[in-house]
């Protein structure tokens, strides 16, 4: 399969393909569509690496989600076994919400971020990229904020640490120190109907962009409302195109060679 397109995050593995995942995934091989299958927690990660073993164009991520923790304890020794596994490319989903939990306080806060550094110190000990989930709490970026503090401090011990902060919805500010720290900003299909995040896809280094769609969830424009899948990467490159004015077969390149880096990609 001639590699075209990388969708950086998509949850194949989840219950809402289990009638036609099979096909969805050769769908995907037909249309050079590489996908990183992202767990959110211990079973979720090992269904997204059991399909990165039995398809090359599927890759694995393993981690706990910060809205699963209080479902289950982050087991250290289980996500390594996972993680240590070749088709394992990068760590997480992890990072903080602090938009969901029904209870948000600093406690929950806390107990966030305790997660998320052991994410990182699983990543920079296996050397593999972080994906990070950040959601600030309704008008704020307090996510944001938090997450590029213990960056910054984490950086100073570890300097491999790295990787991408998925579905993106900060500012301009937010995108320029998440940058400077080594890190790629990846945008989902919400682009094709939504102008908020224009600005921020014009002025960051194109080199630090990444395409994916999260599916199931945001459906480009053309689907609105139905299940999404990692098909719809085409539509999300499209749409970076567009809004850089740029030639799209240059940025078709340059994301994909941007997810070939990260996620050491063949």
């Amino acid at each position: 399969m001639k590699m075209k397109y990388v969708d950086a995050h998509c949850h194949i593995q989840f219950d809402q393909y289990a009638g036609d995942e099979t096909d969805i995934v050769n769908k995907m091989s037909d249309q050079g569509v590489v996908g990183i299958v992202v767990g959110v927690d211990a079973e979720s990660s090992k269904k997204a690496l059991t399909l990165a073993e039995k398809y090359e164009h599927l890759y694995a991520s393993v981690g706990l989600h910060p809205n699963h923790a209080s479902d289950e304890t982050f087991d250290k020794e289980a996500f390594t076994a996972l993680a240590k596994h070749p088709n394992v490319v990068a760590i997480g989903e992890c990072g903080l919400d602090y938009f969901r939990p029904t209870v948000m306080n600093e406690e929950v806060k806390c107990a966030q971020k305790e997660l998320f550094r052991k994410h990182i110190t699983l990543a920079t000990l296996l050397n593999k990229p972080l994906i990070i989930h950040a959601r600030p709490s309704k008008g704020t970026q307090d996510a944001y904020q938090d997450l590029i503090e213990i960056l910054k401090e984490a950086k100073k011990e570890y300097s491999n640490l790295r990787g991408d902060v998925h579905f993106f919805v900060g500012s301009i500010a937010e995108a320029e120190a998440l940058i400077a720290l080594d890190f790629t900003l990846s945008f989902t299909a919400v682009i094709t109907f939504a102008r908020d995040y224009d600005k921020v896809i014009q002025s960051v280094p194109l080199s630090n962009i990444l395409s994916e769609t999260d599916a199931p969830y945001v459906a480009p424009s053309s689907r609105r409302g139905q299940r999404n899948d990692p098909l719809s990467v085409v539509d999300v490159v499209s749409q970076i195109a567009s809004i850089r004015a740029e030639d799209q077969q240059t940025i078709q390149a340059a994301l994909l060679a941007n997810a070939q880096r990260l996620f050491s990609l063949p």
